[in-house]
């Protein structure tokens, strides 16, 4: 079995300060192969935000894989966000902006779908997606990391990612069986399942540390990989109570290249 513990959403600089604890404790107490964080660590993209999310994050015991989002590079400083958008993420996080996890029989590609040009919808372009198919192994369960989602639900009032529908066209077809996302701060699992021929499972994560009141809760959920059996176990805290509920839990199987509720 190989565990996947995905995070998303950490907003430093406006994080729920009571659950920083809680919510690390859990991570470590997961014992998680890799623990994958999809974006947003920090709230504004500022130096001291990331020296926040970098303290929470080495104190991760598992291996870590974390990709940018739209919240890590700067708002309102627009020549550095035109110039050296990603410099505070390099200085603090690490070098690499689409880091790759390989732990038992799963992989997981980060991804990068900032885009620096608009700085909330974020990006993927044909080069990347060929990139990552290009390195997909047929005998692993291929995951792709970024933090803006390649599909959303009708009450979503963000705007879809530029190259959204073209890149999951292409990752159906190829050898991406399943997404983890986050950007929008509203949990889906398997909500694009019903629609026919559909091969790839999107996990789509609430905001793990985010204090804004409009979220309602933080969460997270560790994925595990069992042959051809994932256990998912989603992790709320509700904002107004004081720490995390027993998880739930909910089963998937894959065959016959679908994947199946259980």
């Amino acid at each position: 079995m190989t565990r996947i513990l995905h995070l998303s959403d950490l907003h430093f600089g406006y994080e729920r300060t009571a659950l920083v604890q809680p919510l690390l404790d859990l991570v470590n107490a997961a014992r998680a192969d890799l623990v994958v964080v999809t974006g947003d660590l920090t709230h504004r993209g500022r130096a001291a935000q990331f020296v926040q999310a970098a303290r929470f994050l080495r104190a991760i015991e598992a291996p870590l894989l974390a990709v940018p989002g739209n919240h890590d590079i700067p708002l309102y400083r627009l020549a550095d966000r035109m110039v050296r958008p990603y410099r505070h993420w390099r200085h603090a996080i690490a070098q690499t902006l689409e880091p790759v996890g390989h732990v038992g029989r799963v992989r997981v590609q980060g991804v990068n779908s900032v885009d620096p040009m608009a700085w909330q919808r974020g990006q993927i372009t044909p080069a990347q997606v060929t990139r990552i198919l290009g390195a997909t192994q047929a005998d692993c369960v291929n995951i792709a990391a970024m933090h803006h989602p390649l599909e959303q639900q009708p009450q979503v009032d963000k705007a879809l990612m530029k190259g959204a529908p073209e890149a999951l066209a292409r990752f159906e077809s190829g050898n991406i069986q399943l997404l983890l996302t986050g950007h929008l701060h509203l949990w889906s699992i398997g909500a694009f399942q019903g629609q026919s021929g559909r091969s790839i499972l999107q996990v789509q994560a609430g905001t793990a540390l985010c204090a804004r009141p409009g979220d309602r809760q933080n969460e997270f959920a560790t994925l595990d990989f069992d042959g051809p059996d994932l256990r998912v176990e989603r992790h709320v805290a509700p904002m107004d109570e004081p720490g995390f509920r027993p998880p739930e839990k909910i089963r998937f199987t894959r065959r016959d290249g679908l994947w199946h509720c259980v």
